[in-house]
């Protein structure tokens, strides 16, 4: 065990105050808080994402018969945006999507494709190609004017509005073709400060790397922008800021997430707490290893998705954990180690898509990386931490954590932290208040080997990662291959034209 603290260079980019911090738990709260957010920005927005639908509504069920908001604007993300710059003369808005997206979701190509080409001056929609082939940009970052500021693993996209009760069939939580979506636990962070100015710097670093020019809002800080619906849940609290990026041409990998899980997990007394979308990262399953070992090691609780979304990503990506999974098993002679799945009152499965670790009540760390490869070493990630070390903090992690496990056993925070203060132990408060039937935390089964599965599992197709030394091969990254594609597009275009011209 080693005492955590962050360290520029190591396991963070940099450190600094954030005069207001608050928690965000699933897409409801984030969404309003955003909008909010859009509507105060007096001079610029900037969002950096893996994708944008500029179909869905920001605010479900609340949209009058215009289809207008109850601030007036248009509900639907597209429409919204548009109608806030003609209103805003001097308001700018810099949207940065993974250009991979076209393959993942090409139901949004339209829409983008409209937004690039149609909507006003004042919104500038870009693609980040700027990656070794395979990898993604997948940052979830928003900054207003430079002094706020959004970081999480909240996407602006179809499926991610939910409420905390995960109800079945939320008559809100529809998909933006109108069938239901299914249930969905997301979180993020709003940052107030230096640490947001911190935030915006590195979002105008990745549109100045994806777009070869800055943006063209002059660095200026110090508005006070903080969205009504949020309460701050700290002040005047050191944030670290830590990135994974992949190799360039000028640069080795950033692992700078990467190191602050492992110092993190090397730090715990008691507890370490985690939700993730996936459970695939080797380093990080080492360092969990190692600390369940121990005579008197920390408890370690992993809250998972049950499956992925799509069989191919479930073969790739949960042979791999269920492994991992038998590894810890047979390590943990202390039982001290579970993995488990969160389920609503009708028992469907909760989607797990929020990044989080709370260790002890010493500290909270929240962002876009997830707990495989990809995050560790591949694609382009942004996670926040703050520190426990007073004892505000500490009670507001220790606060935290417990609403969060409330949250998935459907049950209170205060019982969460009465059946703690009295065994000491996450593991007994789930076996406790977990019910056996309904709401409540699942043991997660594991997959069984099967060819495809293993042949994804050992050659980590999905899941790959690039060495610390390792450069983008000659430069050729996936912008260029989407702008080859594109080109061989446009000629296959143009010569079917002649040939159909042709007497």
């Amino acid at each position: 065990m080693s005492e955590l603290s962050f360290r520029p260079g190591r396991n963070c980019w940099r450190v600094a105050d954030a005069r207001c911090f608050s928690f965000i738990i699933d897409g409801q709260d984030y969404f309003r808080a955003l909008r909010q957010a859009f509507l105060g920005a007096e001079r610029f927005a900037l969002m950096v994402g893996w994708d944008f639908d500029f179909e869905i509504e920001m605010l479900p069920g609340e949209s009058d018969d215009e289809g207008l908001a109850p601030d007036g604007f248009p509900n639907r993300v597209g429409p919204f945006l548009e109608a806030l710059v003609e209103a805003r003369e001097g308001l700018d808005i810099y949207l940065l999507k993974w250009s991979g997206g076209a393959l993942v979701a090409p139901g949004r190509v339209l829409p983008g494709a409209k937004m690039k080409l149609l909507a006003p001056g004042q919104i500038h929609l870009a693609f980040d190609g700027r990656h070794p082939i395979g990898a993604c940009h997948h940052q979830k970052i928003a900054v207003f004017d430079d002094s706020l500021a959004f970081c999480g693993g909240i996407d602006m996209t179809d499926g991610r509005w939910d409420r905390p009760a995960h109800r079945h069939e939320d008559p809100r939580r529809l998909s933006r073709d109108g069938t239901p979506a299914p249930p969905w636990h997301d979180a993020s962070a709003v940052i107030s400060g230096p640490a947001a100015a911190e935030l915006s710097r590195l979002a105008r670093e990745r549109w100045l790397r994806a777009n070869d020019e800055p943006l063209r809002e002059t660095f200026s800080p110090g508005a006070d922008l903080w969205p009504k619906s949020i309460s701050p849940d700290l002040s005047d609290v050191p944030l670290a800021i830590a990135r994974t990026e992949p190799p360039q041409s000028d640069q080795p990998t950033i692992a700078e997430i990467e190191q602050l899980y492992l110092d993190a997990i090397a730090s715990a007394k008691e507890h370490i707490y985690l939700e993730s979308q996936y459970f695939c990262a080797d380093s990080i399953a080492r360092a969990i290893a190692r600390r369940l070992s121990e005579p008197d090691g920390p408890e370690i609780v992993l809250v998972n998705p049950i499956a992925a979304y799509g069989a191919i990503e479930d073969q790739a990506m949960h042979i791999t954990r269920s492994r991992m999974v038998r590894a810890m098993r047979e390590l943990d002679r202390h039982d001290r180690f579970r993995i488990l799945y969160p389920m609503n009152e009708a028992e469907d499965p909760i989607y797990v898509h929020a990044k989080i670790c709370i260790v002890d009540d010493r500290l909270l760390r929240v962002g876009s990386s997830n707990l495989d490869r990809r995050s560790m070493g591949f694609d382009t990630e942004c996670d926040v931490a703050i520190a426990g070390d007073t004892p505000r903090s500490r009670d507001f992690i220790a606060t935290l954590r417990n609403r969060l496990l409330a949250e998935h056993l459907g049950s209170e925070p205060s019982k969460v932290a009465d059946v703690l203060a009295k065994t000491g132990s996450l593991i007994e408060v789930i076996e406790t208040l977990n019910p056996r039937e309904g709401r409540g935390l699942r043991e997660l089964p594991l997959r069984r080997e099967n060819l495809i599965g293993a042949l994804l599992a050992d050659t980590r197709f999905f899941d790959p990662r690039y060495r610390r030394s390792a450069r983008a091969r000659l430069g050729l990254t996936s912008r260029h291959v989407m702008l080859g594609a594109a080109a061989v597009v446009l000629a296959g275009g143009l010569f079917l034209r002649r040939r159909v011209r042709r007497p």
